[in-house]
């Protein structure tokens, strides 16, 4: 049985993480990282990556922890990027604007009502809502619009969604609101099995709107799940509740989580996909802080809902897989030869029944770093999300 991470471990792990940022500064402020490390170490990149919204989000929670403004000036440079960067349209025909514009803008608007930030951040909303589909009522993933081979959406895009509803309080336009909430019902009506694992990717019927298959990209193949694309389901229903208040919604959320929880190896770190249970496949721990922050947020959702039974279950369930990443995935300060938060991460492994590149695999992944400290952060009881 794995214990709970302690208050004390908490912090140990959040001073770690701040001291890694900081001495990152000098490498990372006028490049972004790349989506996953290479031998321990990030590569620098420009801003042309789905994931480079990650590391300012971690910028930004180092700030909140600190008080340093030493991280402010340093994101407050990423938020002139990334208004260049959805200006010019610089590699935005995709889903991914979410994680590019909410842990980089929005937080950046509410933090500092930074001006620049905002706007970058709804003209994100509007590409994303560009990218939706009629017929099929979702949100095209990838490639030209309306592309045979891509006439399909991905579970993760549950996660972009934040970005809509952000958009549609700040603006009064309910266009924002209405695409996510259509999306988020095509999503559940098909990615999700009857025992409640996802397919990582779903593709429609270009003339009819209609559900083809499910089928997966990064996943081990179509059947099985892919466990950060679960990852995104618990945390992205999770969200979804939160920003409507549609109880089916917390419903789904806890088959989801049960499903995946299920299916941790007894240390609790995740496989990559999640067809796997032992062995010796490569994990995911970033899947596990995704998942932790999804409980997190649903705890408070639960409280406000005075379940309050429920609500102790999910906060400790994410303690328990926040304490086995501590224990076993966790980068010490001190620790040579590597420059990411948390190592253990898979972004994308080979299978013979897949058709993504490898890449990542066994390494530090941006946005793995990126939950661990928002995890970390949220078990503080302060933080404002910006999700």
């Amino acid at each position: 049985m794995i214990a709970e991470i302690s208050e004390k471990e908490r912090l140990d792990a959040l001073d770690n993480a701040i001291k890694i940022i900081r001495r990152n500064l000098p490498e990372y402020t006028y490049k972004c990282q790349d989506t996953s490390s290479e031998n321990g170490i990030y590569a620098a990149i420009d801003n042309v990556e789905w994931t480079t919204g990650f590391w300012p989000g971690e910028i930004w929670l180092a700030y909140l922890e600190s008080g340093d403004e030493i991280f402010a000036h340093a994101a407050g440079i990423f938020v002139e990027s990334f208004l260049e960067r959805i200006r010019k349209h610089i590699v935005t025909d995709h889903h991914d604007m979410g994680f590019l514009y909410t842990p980089s803008c929005v937080s950046a608007w509410m933090i500092k009502r930074d001006a620049d930030a905002k706007e970058a951040a709804i003209l994100a909303a509007d590409n994303l809502v560009s990218r939706f589909q009629e017929k099929g009522s979702f949100i095209q993933a990838w490639g030209e619009m309306g592309a045979d081979d891509n006439y399909r959406y991905i579970i993760d895009c549950l996660l972009n969604l934040p970005l809509l509803y952000w958009a549609e309080k700040e603006t009064g336009k309910g266009i924002y609101r209405e695409i996510a909430l259509r999306h988020t019902a095509t999503c559940i009506a098909n990615s999700f099995r009857s025992d409640y694992s996802s397919y990582h990717t779903f593709f429609m019927d270009k003339k009819t709107g209609k559900p083809l298959r499910g089928e997966t990209c990064q996943g081990y193949k179509a059947d099985s799940s892919w466990a950060r694309g679960q990852a995104w389901g618990v945390y992205g229903l999770a969200l979804a509740y939160r920003h409507t208040g549609d109880r089916s919604y917390l419903d789904l959320f806890e088959k989801v989580s049960e499903y995946f929880m299920e299916k941790l190896p007894e240390d609790m770190i995740p496989y990559w996909d999640l067809i796997f249970t032992d062995g010796d496949e490569p994990r995911d721990s970033s899947s596990g802080s995704i998942v932790a922050c999804g409980f997190l947020d649903a705890a408070d959702s639960y409280e406000k809902l005075q379940e309050y039974e429920k609500a102790r279950k999910y906060r400790k369930e994410a303690k328990m897989l926040l304490k086995a990443i501590y224990d076993k995935c966790m980068v010490r300060a001190d620790e040579e030869g590597i420059n990411g938060l948390v190592k253990h991460g898979t972004y994308a492994k080979k299978s013979p029944y897949n058709t993504c590149t490898e890449k990542g695999v066994d390494e530090c992944v941006s946005w793995g770093d990126y939950y661990w400290m928002e995890a970390l952060v949220r078990l503080g009881g302060t933080w404002k999300s910006w999700w």
